[in-house]
């Protein structure tokens, strides 16, 4: 079945210059394999388009059971050089939440 990653997960996200770093952390370390198999850096960068202009990144956590990506060109410029509402990133997390992934019964 499909279900929104905010079922199973929470985020936070910010930036630094013109990359913004996006942090999914599982509500439970039962859903972190989960995380992991449907959360890749190439579906990230799918999911948000042409927003992101440059490649994605991810970096496991197992210990927090969360993943970490950069996103390389995602600001526009960044800060005050950015004419896009959300210069900083600060709602990327929010927007990454709303992905469908793909889990089983056994898995939720």
């Amino acid at each position: 079945m499909k279900i929104p990653l905010s079922q199973i997960a929470h985020g936070r996200s910010g930036d630094k210059g013109d990359t913004s770093n996006i942090g999914i952390i599982a509500f439970n370390e039962k859903h972190y394999p989960l995380l992991v198999r449907e959360v890749t850096a190439e579906r990230v960068k799918a999911h948000f388009g042409a927003l992101i202009e440059g490649r994605v990144e991810r970096f496991e956590l197992p210990n927090l059971g969360a993943l970490n990506f950069l996103c390389y060109g995602a600001l526009g410029g960044g800060g005050t050089l950015s004419l896009r509402i959300d210069a900083q990133g600060k709602t990327l997390a929010a927007g990454l939440l709303g992905m469908e992934i793909d889990a089983d019964a056994a898995e939720l």
